[in-house]
């Protein structure tokens, strides 16, 4: 009778009293994992995000929007805004710069030596802001290690020592955790980089720098501009090292949030309105590094 059917090419509908078979059971589990996985991810968003992101919007239109006309008119939150910008993009362009080296370093290593690198990359990134700042107060501050032993050789300690409580000290002391990111970012194109192109031009009398500039970048720049966006978002944000190091002494919005929640001078819907603003622009950098990439994909 199965032999007939199978010959005629009638199939059966399934016995709804028959068990489903193993690849069945199988497969239900995978298929309630794609209805309802992201189900834990979006509870933990919205209280971990959407929540307070709402609460922050409520209490900077409070009084009719009175926070968001203060801080637009305040010279202070101007001068905070141009001085978080300018220590991101120059943070971010050092980073960008010395990680691209170093990713360039590590494509040409043998695997242990890269294993090696990679090892010394991954401390920075395993401390937070304020224990970087005050590695960098031990190292190059007044009485710092580095300090000491150049005023030995007859620099001048005061000078040395109150260079890293500047701005271009925190683009140094930013740059110290942002460089590993940038390079781990760019060392996989760089790796899979083709140098077919690259050697057929110098083949043909290109200059090594021209070679670069033409064939290399034009495939790495999507890649490095989402790097410098995203080191120079977060520099934008940082916190922890810039009160260490400086304290109230740069005026950058981080700090001057933390002002407008001191104990001495509480203002929650200014601090709400310039954290939106902050937010706001560190997702615009962000929004520009994505589209570059899905605009111009490697």
């Amino acid at each position: 009778m199965t032999s007939a059917r199978a010959s005629t090419g009638i199939v059966e509908p399934p016995d709804p009293h028959v068990s489903p078979g193993p690849q069945r059971v199988k497969d239900m589990p995978r298929g309630w994992v794609r209805r309802f996985g992201g189900l834990p991810a979006a509870v933990v968003l919205t209280l971990g995000f959407g929540l307070p992101l709402a609460s922050l919007v409520v209490a900077a239109f409070e009084g009719h929007g009175g926070a968001i006309s203060a801080i637009a008119l305040d010279p202070l939150v101007r001068d905070a805004f141009v001085n978080s910008l300018a220590l991101a993009v120059g943070a971010g362009t050092v980073s960008l710069i010395v990680g691209a080296l170093i990713a360039v370093t590590l494509a040409r290593q043998t695997p242990r030596r890269r294993r090696i690198w990679l090892a010394a990359m991954g401390v920075p990134l395993a401390f937070s802001g304020l224990v970087i700042a005050y590695g960098f107060i031990l190292a190059f501050g007044r009485s710092g290690f580095v300090t000491m032993t150049l005023a030995s050789l007859g620099a001048d300690p005061v000078h040395l020592g109150a260079l890293i409580y500047t701005a271009p000290g925190l683009v140094a002391a930013y740059a110290y955790y942002l460089i590993p990111r940038v390079a781990l970012m760019v060392y996989p194109a760089i790796a899979n980089l083709d140098r077919r192109p690259i050697e057929a031009a110098l083949t043909l009398g290109a200059t090594p720098l021209r070679a670069i500039v033409d064939v290399a970048l034009r495939e790495l720049w999507p890649t490095l501009a989402a790097a410098w966006c995203l080191v120079t978002a977060i520099a934008l944000g940082t916190y922890g090292t810039a009160l260490a190091l400086a304290g109230t002494q740069i005026n950058i919005l981080p700090l001057l949030m933390f002002l407008k929640m001191s104990d001495g001078q509480t203002d929650f819907p200014q601090a709400a309105a310039l954290s939106l603003v902050l937010m706001a622009v560190c997702s615009g950098v962000l929004a520009l590094g994505e589209c570059l990439v899905r605009r111009h994909p490697q």
